[in-house]
């Protein structure tokens, strides 16, 4: 996957016309046991926004886990989905879904497409990433893992990025877009035993971290794992 045709900004990728963030996890923010809201809908739509702004893209997928709680739906969260789906609207874009393992009662609150896999006119395949895919593609954008790196004490969302490691295929695995998930350290158990993994992660020395740092307005890109391990 030639990192020149991905463009990283807040947690999601930019490919073939395409934005593509994963693992919104609507009603995290209910579902804390913090006794005040978190600002989960704000955030988001916020965020959304000014994605949508910058890429002006034809669609907008969501990979999947949209919802939080496998067996309740919040009473905001309805309005909280509306309110995204609306910005994509607004955006001139049409919004496309790919549910996760949370999504059980994604019916619910979305009657719009939400096939498991879609794949983009490059042969780009979008899947959440819990379950092994359908359908054959060059390549793989999926979410599900959360990954994160920690460096010096720092934990960063960070894109991990393998080039021909499943089935010779590449693989983008994206961070959570919301902000309430605490991610798993690539560099500590990831992989290790303690992480429900991807299929689409056989091998995670194989891939390489990419970070996106908002506030320098620079994109970092790591050594594969297996090497990067060696100097962290």
């Amino acid at each position: 996957m030639a990192l020149a045709d991905l463009s990283f900004a807040d947690r999601a990728v930019f490919l073939d016309g395409t934005l593509v963030l994963a693992d919104l996890h609507l009603g995290k923010d209910t579902r804390s046991s913090v006794e005040f809201s978190l600002g989960e809908r704000a955030d988001l739509t916020d965020r959304l926004t000014a994605l949508v702004e910058r890429f002006a893209p034809e669609a907008v997928v969501f990979a999947g886990d949209v919802l939080h709680s496998f067996s309740t739906v919040p009473d905001d969260v309805p309005d909280s989905l509306a309110a995204l789906e609306r910005v994509v609207r607004e955006g001139g874009a049409r919004l496309v879904v790919t549910p996760g393992n949370h999504d059980t009662l994604l019916d619910s609150v979305w009657d719009g497409p939400a096939d498991a896999e879609y794949r983009l006119d490059d042969g780009t395949v979008v899947c959440h990433g819990h379950a092994t895919p359908e359908l054959d593609a060059p390549r793989y954008v999926v979410g599900h893992d959360h990954p994160k790196i920690t460096i010096e004490g720092d934990d960063w969302p960070c894109y991990l990025l393998g080039e021909g490691v499943y089935d010779g295929a590449d693989v983008l695995v994206l961070p959570a877009f919301t902000r309430l998930a605490s991610g798993v350290s690539v560099n500590g158990g990831y992989g290790r035993g303690t992480l429900e993994r991807s299929p689409l992660v056989p091998d995670v020395d194989r891939f390489r971290p990419v970070v996106r740092d908002e506030a320098s307005d620079e994109t970092r890109r790591f050594p594969r794992l297996g090497e990067l391990r060696r100097l962290l």
